[in-house]
């Protein structure tokens, strides 16, 4: 283990999803009367975190095989359907290509947004300088 500097020993906590998150997703799901106790946010913790790491095992796999060092959600989804979980690969197709539309969105709306301000600054610009202009031409000789 020492020889490759690469594999390491994971503690509890680094190898869990936090809990606090864990909780707020559960209870987002529930109906506000529901209470959850300490015992269930644990164990939903340790399956969670075992589930996440047993499928990004699998795209890791998947990656290594093709000589790729990024793991990306397509590596996800293969990974889900040759684990037999299809119907959340479904599900989570679906949810990536509405992440992808949005974050696509996002990028154009901020790509628009920087351009607006570039054209105020020329605009500014512009002004500034035909202020400079009126004022050496109205105290020239």
């Amino acid at each position: 283990m020492l020889d490759n500097p690469h594999i390491y020993e994971l503690r509890e906590q680094d190898r869990w999803l936090p809990i606090n998150n864990v909780a707020r997703l559960m209870k987002n799901t529930l109906p506000v009367t529901a209470k959850v106790s300490k015992d269930a946010k644990e164990c939903m913790q340790e399956c969670v975190s075992e589930f996440i790491s047993f499928v990004t095992s699998e795209a890791g796999d998947r990656c290594t095989a093709d000589k790729r060092k990024t793991i990306n959600g397509e590596d996800i989804l293969i990974s889900l359907h040759a684990l037999g979980f299809e119907n959340y690969a479904e599900v989570l197709k679906i949810y990536l290509a509405k992440y992808r539309h949005q974050q696509a969105l996002r990028n154009q709306q901020m790509l628009e947004e920087e351009e607006e301000r570039m054209r105020e600054q020329d605009h500014e610009q512009g002004q500034e300088q035909s202020a400079s202009n009126d004022n050496t031409s109205t105290t020239g000789p």
